[in-house]
């Protein structure tokens, strides 16, 4: 614990939020130690019930609300809130838009905080590489090769994969409820890694109080790693359903996202199906080495699409 009492995470999204919860059970208690959270004012000052509910959840869990926003404020701005702190967990997602993970990331060294956690809780950058159809991930390669090129602050990336609930996202198209249809992107042997905002929080505290410390790695971490087959083939029989399956090949996403170049969800089909870098072993991740529990697909399903969904499909 000795380099972690105060820590300050960005954003209380479904991902912060689990973070949040997870870390004051586990650092809350101890003598000294601080969980704070950045909120942006208009946040703060916001009406809307569901954002109320988790500003009283943080005060309930003692959780100090500290007001900044990375996009409108500046670098030394945000270095100067940073600075307060041993530790910072960036929750953001891709808020703001191009640019601003580099700038927190900015912030993050210049404020000589010990040690950093970036938004990289996704693919795994460094396998996909530079200019892939999602040009989000270029600048995430940039973070990476900003943290590598220095010394003076620790960092971790936590790689997770897809969260979970997004691979039943309608949008996403890769299961089609309504429709009663599985789209495999690719092939039906390609694999995706999966995992719960929840475990995705559990485990992130599990690797920042990890002892020995964890130093200037990606770490992997899984809920699980299916190929759509599996996906399909688990809807089937847990929900008594034959859905109809059609293969979504890497030419045809490809020419999709010509039609409609600066669309995100047609970006992600085409490195999804590209499949490279967007699954891992789940043997070989953090969680299964530690023998720590997760929530794999078919208890996502289990859970989530209840008796009452099935009978309404």
């Amino acid at each position: 614990m000795h380099h972690d009492k105060a820590i300050l995470v960005l954003g209380a999204g479904e991902l912060g939020m689990a973070v949040l919860r997870n870390l004051v059970r586990r650092v809350g208690k101890a003598p000294g130690g601080s969980i704070s959270v950045l909120l942006r004012p208009s946040t703060l000052a916001s009406t809307s019930p569901d954002k109320r509910k988790d500003i009283e959840e943080l005060r309930a869990l003692g959780v100090d609300i500290v007001p900044g926003d990375l996009a409108a404020q500046s670098v030394a701005a945000l270095a100067d809130i940073f600075a307060r702190f041993d530790t910072v967990v960036s929750c953001t997602g891709f808020v703001g838009g191009p640019g601003v993970q580099m700038k927190i990331a900015r912030a993050a060294l210049d404020s000589g905080v010990r040690r950093y956690f970036p938004w990289q809780f996704g693919v795994d950058y460094d396998v996909i590489g530079k200019g892939s159809a999602q040009d989000l991930f270029d600048e995430q390669l940039d973070v990476r090769a900003l943290l590598r090129s220095q010394q003076k602050t620790e960092w971790v990336i936590v790689s997770t994969g897809m969260f979970m609930s997004f691979l039943f996202e309608p949008t996403f198209g890769v299961v089609d409820m309504e429709g009663k249809s599985v789209h495999a992107l690719g092939s039906w042997e390609n694999a995706v890694t999966v995992t719960t905002s929840e475990d995705i929080g559990a485990l992130t505290s599990e690797i920042l109080l990890a002892e020995p410390r964890i130093v200037n790695q990606v770490v992997h971490v899984a809920g699980d790693t299916v190929t759509y087959r599996r996906l399909a083939d688990a809807l089937d029989t847990l929900l008594n359903l034959k859905l109809h399956r059609t293969e979504w090949s890497v030419p045809a996403l490809k020419r999709e996202l010509a039609e409609e170049p600066n669309d995100p969800i047609r970006k992600y089909r085409v490195v999804f199906a590209e499949g490279r870098g967007v699954a891992w072993d789940k043997q070989r991740t953090f969680n299964a080495q530690r023998g720590l529990d997760v929530c794999n697909l078919e208890d996502w399903v289990e859970q989530n699409l209840s008796v009452d969904q099935r009978s309404a499909i």
